[in-house]
């Protein structure tokens, strides 16, 4: 069962999501204060965060920046703020998806699946060209044959390749492959990329699947 996190202080909303999930055959684990997200990611799976906006100890927006120095998981925020400065705040931050309260339960599955369905590869790039990851030993394989990858190099694409279609900036990459926050430029991500489009053509020979965006960035496009 694919695991998710919520982090709510409502006692009742938190165990009627869970109730909910798990109807739709989700496992879940509930935390009510924000000071303990943060070091139960960094010990447990999930597959996807239901983030409170208002919580004690450490607001919602705080944690998923915190959460963005070190994982790409997908958050969904639960707010009952919908001012637009905060709705894009917490976008800009790396949120997936938002839910304003009141909501319905089955609403709430029902962004759980979208958010998750759009992780995975769609059902046209499940052919004998769909490009694979392997955390253990930092390797991509297409068609049977497979490349190293630096630990750098495969964060880098391990962000990208997670959200297809989602342009992420220079800075945010950085962000998220550089979580102790050292001082590198942008010309950084550049060479990172230029070496990993070098090894992904290895593979995909006259197929790009990391597209630059004049003045956003960089994304991932499933390849053909």
């Amino acid at each position: 069962m694919k695991q998710i996190l919520i982090v709510e202080d409502e006692p009742k909303l938190a165990q009627l999501e869970a109730d909910y999930l798990r109807a739709s055959g989700f496992a879940s684990t509930i935390l009510s204060n924000g000071l303990e997200v943060e070091p139960w990611l960094k010990k447990n799976l999930a597959e996807l965060v239901l983030l409170d906006l208002m919580l004690p100890g450490r607001d919602g927006l705080e944690l998923c920046r915190a959460i963005r120095g070190f994982s790409t998981i997908p958050i969904i925020m639960v707010t009952a703020r919908i001012e637009e400065i905060d709705r894009l705040l917490g976008l800009e931050l790396g949120a997936d998806d938002y839910i304003c309260k009141p909501f319905s339960p089955r609403e709430m599955v029902a962004r759980v699946k979208a958010v998750l369905r759009r992780l995975q590869p769609p059902p046209e790039a499940r052919n004998e060209h769909l490009l694979t990851l392997d955390p253990s030993r930092f390797r991509m394989r297409v068609e049977g044959r497979e490349t190293e990858l630096t630990a750098v190099e495969f964060e880098l694409l391990q962000a990208l390749y997670r959200q297809p279609g989602r342009i992420f900036s220079r800075q945010q990459l950085m962000d998220l492959i550089y979580p102790d926050q050292r001082i590198v430029s942008d010309r950084t991500i550049d060479s990172h990329i230029k070496k990993l489009r070098k090894k992904l053509t290895e593979l995909l020979p006259e197929q790009e699947v990391i597209h630059s965006v004049y003045g956003a960035g960089y994304r991932y496009e499933n390849p053909d």
